[in-house]
């Protein structure tokens, strides 16, 4: 239960702490939850600092009980090791979801809680009582956008589109007007496009290919729901996309993968890639230099198609529409384990993870 509450809580830095991982804390004394905490922004206090300074009377933590879904830090980072302070307050208990897979923490922050000793009525001395691996499953799937990217050493890859119910992406733009492609282009409507851009919040990383952004020219913004807006990835082999497009207007980091040369302006960066060879595994190692740990993959056809067929992706996230468009532009063909299924606004959303 109260780890339940540890993943309840730390789901409120999603969004905001990356890249670092969503925690949280919870500290029981009694049976009764006396504090509680979670990791709300990047380079801010962590989960358990912020439980910790939640308690009104701190003589109780050394009788207490804390739990938090992730191995508590060891190491100085942007803030000192919270290790550091659950030995100081010398809590009875400490109760972890999972280890942190984070190169610099490791085990090692469980090794120094271990061997940490609390004085006792007694007046002798024992470790600091561990237990690890509690809902385990749940914490790693809380926080698999952190573990992909330290243990894969590339992001956590989103697949999404939305099609119809006779399996198309998009009308044909080459087969009819501009005005024409501008009313049919729409599958889903504003409900779905407002979760949609929530889900932009959560992610580093929004990414498109050429034809995308030149039938489009999408401003790949969250402006239908508050919070950070994603980099934006745009693949343009041969930089055709016209200048003054959304992209190009400086507002939000953007990063271009192109065979070309061309220097990094405000907000944009160039990065020439091999065409020749895999792209997806080249764009995937370019981003994890970046330290981007997840993107949203947002199409068109080719570039979904692309990832697909070199395996690389995590999930897939696919809306179906009740409308039909007859011809147009097919979606792409997948295959992976359904997650979950529900219907939004009269929309059927399906979740595959790859297998």
């Amino acid at each position: 239960m109260y780890m339940h509450r540890c993943i309840e809580l730390a789901l409120n830095g999603a969004g905001h702490v990356s890249p670092n991982p969503m925690v949280g804390a919870v500290i029981v004394h009694n049976d009764k939850i006396i504090g509680e905490g979670w990791h709300q922004k990047f380079g801010e206090a962590h989960a358990e600092i912020n439980a910790i300074n939640s308690v009104a009377d701190k003589s109780l933590l050394s009788e207490s009980t804390i739990y938090v879904n992730l191995e508590p830090c060891s190491h100085f980072g942007k803030t000192p090791p919270c290790v550091d302070a659950i030995i100081k307050h010398q809590f009875k208990k400490v109760v972890i979801g999972m280890l942190d897979p984070f190169e610099k923490v490791a085990g090692e922050g469980m090794k120094r809680l271990r061997l940490a000793n609390r004085s006792i009525s007694a007046g002798r001395d024992e470790g600091m009582k561990v237990e690890e691996n509690v809902l385990q499953k749940e914490c790693e799937e809380l926080n698999k956008r952190f573990i992909t990217f330290h243990t894969q050493k590339q992001p956590y890859i989103i697949l999404k589109w939305a099609q119809t119910s006779d399996g198309f992406i998009s009308p044909d733009a080459t087969k009819m007007s501009a005005a024409e492609f501008e009313q049919k282009r729409h599958i889903t409507g504003f409900i779905v496009q407002k979760l949609v851009h929530k889900w932009r919040t959560e992610e580093d990383a929004i990414l498109i290919g050429t034809n995308t952004a030149v039938s489009d020219n999408p401003a790949l913004n969250a402006r239908a729901y508050a919070g950070r807006n994603p980099i934006r990835i745009v693949i343009d082999r041969t930089l055709r996309i016209p200048l003054n497009y959304k992209i190009f207007d400086h507002s939000q980091p953007t990063i271009i993968f192109t065979e070309k040369q061309k220097p990094a302006e405000l907000n944009l960066q160039f990065i020439q890639i091999d065409f020749g060879r895999n792209m997806a595994q080249q764009i995937a190692e370019q981003l994890y230099n970046q330290n981007i740990q997840s993107v949203i993959i947002e199409g068109g056809l080719q570039t979904l198609q692309t990832f697909i067929a070199a395996g690389l992706w995590n999930e897939a996230q696919i809306f179906t529409s009740p409308k039909y468009l007859v011809t147009g532009i097919k979606a792409p063909d997948i295959t992976g384990k359904i997650i979950h299924q529900n219907s939004i606004d009269n929309n059927r959303l399906t979740i595959y993870k790859n297998q």
